[in-house]
Parts: C-alpha cells; structure tokens; sequence
C-alpha cells in the first residue's frame, strides 16, 4: 500500500506536467502566429513583400490568363471546390452541425465557447481587412469572385480556426496518441489546403494567406486557452454550464 503511493504521486504529476505542457504549447502558437502576422503586416505596409506575391502568383498564372494555370485542367475545378470549404457559408452549416451535437451530448461550455470563437474570428477577419484595405491580385489573375480587401485572406483565417478548433476539441475524445495526431494532422490538412486554393485561384496574395494562417491559429489557440481555464475553474466550482458526461456513455467524449 505504502509503495503505491509514491507511484500514484508520479502518475499524477505525469497528467498533471502533460496537460500544462498543452497549455505552454497553445501559448507558444498564440505568440507565434501574433509575431509572424506583425511581420507580415509591416512588410506589406512597406511594400517588402510584393515582390514575393507577384512571383508566387505568376508562377501559379504565368500568362495572366483563367485558362492557363499552372497544372492540368482539372486541377482549377477542383481547387474552387475546395475552396469553399474555408468561406462562411459552408463553415456556418458545418458549425451549426457541430453545435447542435455539442448541444445534444450536454456539452454547452465546449458548445458556446466554439461560437464565441466562430463569432470572434469572423469579426477579427472583417476588422483587420478594413484597417489594412489591401488591393486583392488584378482581375485578370482571379478565377473567382471576391468582395472585400484581401489582407488577410478570411477563408485562410477562418478555417484555421473552426478546424484546429474542431480538431484539438476531439483529441480529448480520444485516448489513443494515434487517434490524437490523426485529428490534428486532418485538422491542419483542412486549413492549409483551403489557404493554398485562395493563391492558386487568384483571390489572395500569398502574403495575405500566410498571415490569415498565423492569425487563425493565434486565436483558435486563445480560445483553447480560455476553454482551459473556465473548465478547470467550473469544476471546482461545479458550475451549471460545465461539459456533462454523454448521456449514452460513461466515457468522456468532446470536451470531457
């Protein structure tokens, strides 16, 4: 009994090392993306990455024409098809999908914290875009329709953030690393190939992509963070708003 002790101490303490080091690693994201989109920001008020974006996208549209990007023919239907899985139709029915399941296994903290930080991450598109007005690539270049400023690229932010959400919300579904890293890897996947569809399609500069990445990430981490704190918080206190266990399951499932 005595010699289980010290085991048990150390099997704590592992959870316990393990757990903060997700935290120190979501800080780490959160300053990272801040610093990388600062740089960013400068380097496009000062003109310093232009040339960068004009070589990215005429190699991608090398005789400015629709009918004559890089790749075979397929590759541009394929790629305005993909695209759309980063532009706020599509991720507003896919969050409501995910909400309202949140909703139905009681897990109402996981359920509104995602929607604060859908909602934030929309409104932290549109405000940055009105403050940089950034020209979007010439017409001539655009295999798509576009309606705002380009910097930064919002399907390129928003869907940083609804699926490295999604994705580090359901590593806590799972027990298993391989599970874990399967999520995020299908996570990031997700969130870059959209960016890559917003360059290659003409609609962004690859500047304005790199820094709706780095922004997206910064605070879909945040919004982890928050997550974090308020449910070590609520458990404490047993707050009524707390994530309850499944109500077909023992086992914790999102948010758990």
């Amino acid at each position: 009994m005595t010699s289980s002790r010290p085991m048990n101490f150390f099997c704590r303490a592992l959870r316990i090392a393990r757990t903060e080091l997700a935290a120190v690693s979501a800080l780490l994201v959160v300053a990272a993306g801040l610093a990388i989109f600062a740089d960013l920001a400068e380097d496009m008020r000062e003109g310093d990455g232009q040339a960068f974006d004009q070589a990215i996208l005429s190699a991608l549209r090398p005789h400015a024409n629709l009918s004559d990007a890089w790749g075979p023919g397929w590759l541009e239907q394929a790629a305005g098809d993909l695209t759309s899985l980063g532009s706020i139709a599509v991720l507003t029915l896919f969050a409501t999908i995910v909400i309202l399941f949140l909703l139905l296994q009681r897990k109402r903290l996981s359920a509104l914290l995602l929607l604060i930080g859908l909602a934030g991450g929309v409104m932290l598109s549109e405000g940055l875009k009105s403050v940089f007005e950034r020209d979007r690539p010439p017409e001539i270049y655009r295999a798509v329709a576009t309606i705002n400023a380009s910097f930064p690229s919002g399907h390129a932010l928003l869907s940083a953030v609804f699926y490295l959400s999604i994705a580090v919300m359901l590593t806590r579904a799972f027990p298993r690393r391989s599970f874990k890293a399967y999520v995020l890897v299908v996570g990031v996947i997700l969130t870059l190939v959209v960016g890559m569809t917003r360059i290659y399609l003409g609609a962004h500069w690859a500047t304005d992509v790199l820094a709706g990445w780095s922004v997206g990430a910064a605070w879909a981490m945040t919004t982890w963070l928050v997550a974090y704190a308020i449910e070590r918080r609520q458990r404490v206190h047993h707050a009524r708003l707390q994530d309850q266990p499944s109500p077909d399951t023992d086992t914790p499932v999102i948010g758990e």
